[in-house]
């Protein structure tokens, strides 16, 4: 550990509110669109930061908080199991991640990186924000479980002011404010529902000031866990691009120390702990890494009173009251954006590790995967159905297993003919 005493000042902790300040708008988003406990989401990003913050030995400056790839696997799951049920599914992921780290540091992570090359992640992560997409319209049409609860030319007026500031920000705004983008875009659209009186203050006005979050426990569920545990293979992947990202923002290498092994077995065990109470799974912040490398704040300790600002904030009553607020159309047109942009993160990872479309085997891997993870592709196994991103995933590391390399002389794919 390499924090002392005389590290302690004034600049850590603001520094750390600063930290739920720009976190907060995707912190609690995941809870809101899922059916999750917004007050336990802010808990479990507090303590699942201060256990990442032990296992890497206090070296990262790093923010864990509610991880966006889950939202369709946790809103299937609600739908079907209930919470507790989906929260086993959820633990099972964490352990994923615990047994993905003990793999790395065993075997290194050229080995991980075989198994779960750009070419499966890629799209993996595409079909996430596409098979979100649904979801995001619905709620920007005015919807709440298939019922028309604000008429759509108001909904569609609110969505649109939500997501034109969103945008706005995400493209032209400079320094803070940059950071922001989702909290701005709620902000503006809830003043714009308020003016058109579709927002109900009854549960703010009844809330307690000092409440204890409603935490929730699992229950065993052997189709949630054989159902979630796939989707954690894209996440998983990508928390190494998020290590390399803070890595070469604060100028060291926290692949080499505290090791990737640790980070991601850091991750693993948050995801699991926050799994035991109802708190949605925990991944690394970008908005946050972003804010370190504006403000220059490389000390750790500036995220371990982040974590404890959250913590606290989980017992204002208040806030979960006034999140529960929220008009459906103000999160559906944040959602546009920000699905659509999870979507592009996926084409990103395969234009980063320059994958050749030209090769069949990749253009192959890539079809199915899109294919079956957003057409409802589904494998009955008894009472339990193995479909979506779990699917896709599954399907993605199998082909790129079994389908031989191409040889240096067979000829690219420059066209299609059908």
């Amino acid at each position: 550990m390499n924090i002392g005493l005389g590290e302690f000042g004034i600049r850590e902790v603001f520094g750390g509110f600063q930290v739920i300040f720009v976190a907060f708008g995707a912190l609690v988003l995941v809870p809101l669109l899922t059916g999750l406990d917004a007050g336990v989401a802010l808990f479990t990003a507090g303590v699942g930061t201060l256990i990442f913050q032990i296992i890497t030995q206090f070296k990262v400056p790093i923010f864990l908080a509610s991880s966006f790839a889950f939202i369709p696997a946790i809103t299937f799951g609600v739908a079907t199991w209930g919470i507790p049920s989906t929260l086993c599914g959820l633990a099972f992921a964490g352990l994923f991640y615990v047994f993905l780290s003990f793999c790395v540091r065993y075997f290194g992570v050229d080995a991980i990186k075989r198994i779960f090359p750009p070419i499966v992640v890629g799209p993996v992560i595409a079909v996430i924000g596409l098979s979100l997409a649904p979801i995001a319209v619905s709620m920007a049409l005015g919807m709440a479980g298939g019922i028309q609860v604000i008429p759509v030319e108001t909904a569609l007026i609110i969505a649109g002011i939500s997501l034109a500031t969103t945008m706005s920000i995400f493209l032209f705004a400079k320094g803070w404010l940059k950071l922001i983008p989702i909290l701005c875009g709620i902000t503006v659209g809830y003043l714009a529902s308020t003016a058109f009186g579709v927002v109900d203050f009854a549960p703010l006005f009844t809330a307690l000031w000092v409440a204890v979050p409603n935490f929730v426990f699992p229950e065993w569920n052997l189709a949630a866990v054989l159902f979630i545990i796939p989707v954690a293979i894209a996440p998983a992947v990508e928390h190494f691009g998020d290590i390399l990202t803070i890595s070469s923002v604060t100028g060291k290498d926290y692949l080499k120390d505290p090791g990737i092994h640790r980070t991601l077995l850091g991750d693993g065990v948050a995801t699991f702990v926050a799994s035991m109470v109802g708190g949605p799974p925990n991944t690394t912040y970008s908005e946050v890494t972003g804010a370190v490398k504006l403000t220059g704040q490389y000390n750790p300790l500036v995220m371990t009173f982040g974590a404890v600002f959250a913590i606290c904030f989980a017992f204002i009553g208040k806030i979960g009251a006034f999140l529960s607020t929220i008009p459906a159309p103000v999160m559906g047109g944040v959602m546009i954006l920000l699905f659509g942009l999870i979507a592009s993160l996926g084409i990103e990872q395969m234009i980063k590790n320059q994958i050749d479309l030209t090769v069949p085997k990749n253009l192959a891997i890539l079809s199915v995967v899109l294919v079956s993870g957003i057409g409802g592709l589904f494998i009955p196994i008894g009472d339990f159905q193995l479909a979506g991103i779990g699917l896709a995933a599954i399907i993605g590391v199998t082909l790129n297993l079994i389908i031989p390399e191409p040889k240096k002389n067979d000829e690219p794919v420059t066209e299609v003919n059908f």
